[in-house]
């Protein structure tokens, strides 16, 4: 008798947790900001809602489709040729912010590029698999799988930092590195690669002021406590107030217009200031189990795309996360990565909760003998 599948309880769980804290906080970090700009105090909680929703029953839809329909060259193409007409066609619509990293729907908006770190995902997986078959060039082949593998990253990579957006740039690149290490990939080919990026990495740092001053503001954080270093003092003043048990719901001080962007990138310090480190333990051990949870699917997946997509979305997940909190407690330089989960924004939230979805399915087929 076939055994019922069931998803995975404790990384259900610890996503819809970090779903429930994310809208409250949205709520307590832009009721102000909000109300200011839109005369509505619940304008982004009501947005975070509807993505939420969205997202989440996306993320059943795909929890109940098995991962492997995914592999399908026709699915995989499909969702490539989607994406990079997205991601080109975006740099030709008006700018926001300095970027043209959205495609506007009315009141609602979509980032390609948080779209196409799944897809990337979805690619390798199934790219790797068929060059680890028998008779199959082998993973460590540079003309049949490394050049395509990375060709094609590569080509989207370069497309989001055209937007510009670094971040989310060097993210795919960590995936896929992760991804190709999990595969068999040479470590000569892998620290090869690292290392031919470090000088475009360099240039892409010198070569634009606004990067190299959060670099100059990273190193000395203190030289301009009022000017390129007021993002981050204002972040570690609020996440210093916190103490251990915070000042409670709705109490921060740093929202009220002192700290930049509090519902979306630098959200962690809020939780930081109203909760404590009671507050931050709770998130932080929550993405610990999503990790955890995560990898174990990864592992024991039955087949080598299970194993490759698990590792992927795992870390696209806990890694963007340990981004953020670095970027919020110093440890980086200030990077446009959201928290997933927690902070606003639509695209983010919903392509997580998409990849969570196909991991829940992983963890369906997971091997438990």
């Amino acid at each position: 008798m076939p055994r019922s599948l069931q998803p995975d309880r404790q990384l259900f769980g610890a996503t819809l947790a970090l779903c429930l804290i994310g809208a409250v906080m949205v709520f307590s970090s832009s009721a102000m900001t909000a109300s200011q700009e839109h005369g509505n105090a619940c304008y982004f909680l009501l947005r975070q809602l509807l993505w939420i929703a969205l997202g989440i029953a996306g993320m059943f839809g795909l929890m109940n489709t098995d991962y492997r329909k995914l592999r399908q060259p026709r699915v995989i193409f499909t969702a490539l040729s989607v994406t990079l007409v997205l991601l080109i066609g975006v740099l030709f619509l008006d700018r926001s912010h300095a970027t043209h990293r959205w495609i506007r729907f009315g009141p609602l908006s979509l980032q390609p590029s948080e779209l196409a770190k799944l897809i990337v995902i979805v690619y390798l997986a199934w790219f790797l698999e068929i060059r680890r078959a028998p008779r199959a060039a082998g993973v460590n082949d540079v003309r049949q799988t490394l050049l395509p593998a990375m060709g094609t990253v590569l080509a989207i990579v370069a497309l989001i930092l055209a937007e510009p957006d670094m971040g989310t740039a060097c993210m795919i690149a960590l995936i896929a590195f992760a991804m190709l290490f999990i595969a068999g990939v040479s470590l000569r080919y892998v620290a090869g690669a690292v290392l031919a990026a470090l000088p475009a990495v360099y240039l892409l740092i010198v070569r634009v002021p606004y990067r190299l001053q959060r670099m100059q503001t990273f190193f000395s954080p203190g030289a301009d406590p009022q000017g390129h270093g007021f993002q981050l003092a204002q972040s570690l003043i609020a996440v210093g107030s916190g103490g251990f048990s915070g000042v409670g719901l709705m109490e921060s001080h740093q929202k009220l217009f002192f700290l930049p962007e509090a519902h979306t990138d630098f959200i962690f310090s809020v939780i930081c200031e109203e909760f404590g480190f009671l507050g931050a333990a709770v998130v932080v051990a929550l993405f610990a189990v999503y990790g955890w949870r995560g990898f174990v699917a990864a592992m024991k997946a039955p087949d080598q795309a299970g194993r490759l997509l698990g590792i992927g979305i795992t870390t696209m997940v806990v890694g963007q996360a340990l981004i953020n909190l670095s970027v919020v407690l110093g440890l980086m330089p200030t990077k446009g990565i959201p928290l997933p989960f927690i902070s606003y924004g639509g695209s983010s939230l919903a392509g997580m909760l998409l990849a969570t979805g196909v991991l829940l399915n992983i963890s369906q087929h997971a091997d438990e003998t």
